[in-house]
């Protein structure tokens, strides 16, 4: 029996940068499974466009006149919850990052990272991961560390009265920055267990994706990942 096609990914790409929006589009769209279904010069037109359009995934500049992108991406959260939002950044400020990570962001990536990498981590998105750029992991969980502001929601003190030793094993695992692939191929477990166990872990704690998750893990000192260990 022949598998039913798969339906491309339906992508936004928003950004103030007419040359760049328009290479950005151009090379997603030349991918078989995304398609880029419109493009957006700032926040209130991608919010628009978003309601008109109805995208999977909306690739989007963190700065952007008018309205940006993380305040964009606030309204984009409350208004199309099944969107995925990823941030595009030319920096690596901490404050966007992690005023990203709190209103529950599905991505945050330099805007340097090369073509298939963006285009796997708009993949990955659709899996239910939560990718970050390699170059920001180290400084993301750092300053989560070091910060005295905390997520939205109350974290619970003992994670292992909420957590199943699976649960916690995985979330450890997520922490290191592993994909729900690479987690299954270490435990010998299928990728969809592992993702089924990361849904009903952050289901527990409250949280909406991964980097909180992972954030929280090492803010609880139950793990870090393996190239901030002393």
């Amino acid at each position: 029996m022949i598998a039913a096609p798969t339906e491309p990914i339906r992508v936004l790409v928003v950004d103030d940068q007419s040359l760049f929006r328009g290479s950005l589009a151009a090379v997603i769209d030349a991918q078989s499974d995304l398609d880029v279904v419109g493009e957006a010069v700032n926040g209130i037109d991608a919010l628009e466009q978003s309601q008109a359009l109805n995208p999977d995934v909306v690739v989007m500049d963190v700065e952007m006149p008018v309205m940006d992108g993380l305040e964009a991406a606030a309204l984009l959260r409350e208004q199309l919850p099944a969107a995925k939002v990823v941030m595009l950044t030319v920096d690596d400020d901490d404050d966007h990052l992690l005023r990203a990570v709190r209103l529950g962001v599905h991505g945050y990536l330099l805007k340097n990272m090369r073509p298939t990498e963006l285009f796997d981590m708009i993949r990955s998105v659709m899996r239910g991961e939560t990718p970050v750029a390699p170059a920001l992991v180290g400084r993301l969980v750092a300053e989560l560390r070091q910060s005295d502001r905390r997520p939205r929601t109350p974290e619970p003190s003992r994670p292992e009265d909420l957590l199943s030793a699976r649960e916690l094993e995985i979330l450890r695992l997520v922490a290191q920055g592993l994909s729900n692939k690479e987690i299954g191929s270490r435990l010998s477990i299928t990728e969809g267990t592992v993702k089924n166990h990361v849904h009903n872990a952050l289901q527990k704690l409250g949280m909406e994706n991964r980097i909180q998750a992972a954030a929280y893990i090492v803010r609880q000192g139950l793990g870090a990942p393996s190239h901030l260990r002393g």
